[in-house]
């Protein structure tokens, strides 16, 4: 049997997809790259936000209009939270499976009229090994997605993540170690890791003070990380998605003392107006974020941080709107994306009174995305000169394709490299060279 899977959204979603992958290949599934000749079309559907919705959904309606005598299977946080409501409007999936990516195959099973233990053994071409850190992987080579925590349990009452995901749960630290050794053994060269928060990682929720650590103790992310460095090599470690208001500080010891940790930080301040963050249910202002820079930037002068802020939320007037682009100003953030308030059901910000019109919010969102254009590529100007380490990953034309550490996988600017020797490269190689210009948001290297 022959699957093609469709993958939506964000790194938590590939990682999910490769789970899928994983047990498929475990009960004999062989995956295509193109649909035509599948049995089963998998849309790894995202429920974050109303346009990934829609995309989501679209997919569904478009893949059975084309393949009618194909399976669909809506997978990932769509089919979570609203899987009653689409097993009754959406006929067009033939199955759904939600946050349960380890599923694939029993669900697969059931929707071609078998049981799962027929379908393992009815198979013929499998993945070489389907172990925890034996996954296949989706992403660039060279580089993997190590999610260390499922859930969120941070409550932002513009978020639907606690709704679909579910309350923080961590990995334990061997078992993150582990896979991060067996990626490292396969050729990974970057691990990324991910999570709805990873400032929270093995942290104590009612116990939480403003630097993320648990009372007398380091925090649960320094004590995952000074695992990893136990771990032996040269290679990158990012960290994605941390939460400002616990923000883990004794991170930075670690960062400072080991060249492999990158310090490239996503932490989404979403806002700097004290009232309208209250009314997200976060704890910081602009001021304590501006701090929080502050001390990031003294101990780590190379740092690079990236961002994003959330423009219409309810309520929000002109003079919170001024104090967003202030603090854009005073924050200089290398990297920023922004998005509009999306009204999500069940969510405290659902029922909020002073919804802003699209419009506004649009407008609102554009402004912010203008005024950052000078600031990332000025930003970028202060590695021209320097000689660095590039993440190779595809060829274009005669040029290649990579990442330097400030540039995290498809949401930053890339690296373009020109090789002195172009027969000396190949994709998932770490190189070393020259940065010699910036061209818009991405930065040439000479090798």
């Amino acid at each position: 049997m022959h699957y093609f899977i469709d993958p939506f959204g964000c790194a938590k979603n590939q990682v999910d997809a490769e789970i899928m992958m994983a047990r498929l290949g475990e009960a004999g599934w062989t995956m295509l790259s193109e649909p035509d000749k599948a049995d089963l079309i998998i849309v790894n559907s995202c429920g974050f936000i109303e346009p990934a919705k829609v995309e989501s959904i679209n997919a569904v309606l478009a893949w059975k209009k084309q393949y009618p005598e194909k399976k669909i299977l809506l997978s990932g946080c769509l089919s979570q939270r609203y899987r009653e409501e689409l097993e009754k409007s959406l006929s067009e999936a033939d199955g759904f499976l939600g946050c349960e990516p380890e599923r694939a195959a029993e669900k697969a099973a059931e929707l071609f009229g078998q049981n799962a233990e027929d379908a393992k053994s009815a198979g013929t071409e499998r993945f070489v090994s389907c172990a925890p850190g034996q996954r296949p992987l989706l992403g660039f080579p060279g580089s993997a997605y190590v999610k260390i925590s499922e859930g969120c349990s941070n409550c932002c009452s513009f978020c639907a993540i606690p709704l679909i995901r579910g309350p923080l749960r961590c990995r334990s630290i061997p078992d993150i170690v582990k896979e991060c050794s067996q990626l490292l053994a396969r050729g990974i060269k970057e691990l990324c890791l991910i999570g709805q928060d990873i400032a929270s990682y093995n942290t104590v929720s009612d116990n939480r003070t403003n630097s993320g650590s648990l009372p007398g103790n380091s925090s649960g992310l320094a004590a995952l990380l000074n695992a990893i460095a136990e771990l032996s090599g040269n290679f990158w470690v990012r960290l994605l998605y941390l939460h400002p208001d616990h923000f883990p500080l004794d991170i930075l010891d670690i960062i400072s003392g080991d060249c492999r940790f990158l310090p490239y930080f996503d932490i989404p301040f979403q806002h700097a107006s004290r009232r309208l963050l209250s009314l997200m249910g976060r704890s910081g202002n602009g001021e304590s974020y501006l701090r929080l820079l502050d001390i990031i930037r003294t101990r780590l002068p190379d740092a690079v941080i990236r961002s994003t802020f959330l423009t219409g939320f309810p309520s929000e007037t002109e003079e919170d709107f001024a104090m967003l682009l202030d603090f854009q100003e005073q924050g200089s953030f290398d990297w920023l994306g922004v998005f509009a308030w999306s009204r999500e059901e069940g969510t405290a910000a659902c029922s909020m009174k002073g919804r802003i019109p699209k419009k506004t919010a649009a407008r609102r969102k554009a402004i912010i995305e203008e005024r950052q254009i000078p600031v990332t590529e000025k930003n970028m100007n202060r590695f021209v000169g320097r000689t660095m380490d590039v993440l190779v990953e595809e060829p274009a034309g005669d040029l290649w394709l990579g990442r330097l550490f400030c540039q995290a996988p498809e949401v930053d600017g890339v690296a373009v490299v020109r090789a002195a020797v172009p027969g000396m490269m190949k994709p998932g190689i770490m190189a070393r060279g020259k940065v010699i210009a910036r061209a818009g948001f991405d930065l040439e290297i000479q090798l």
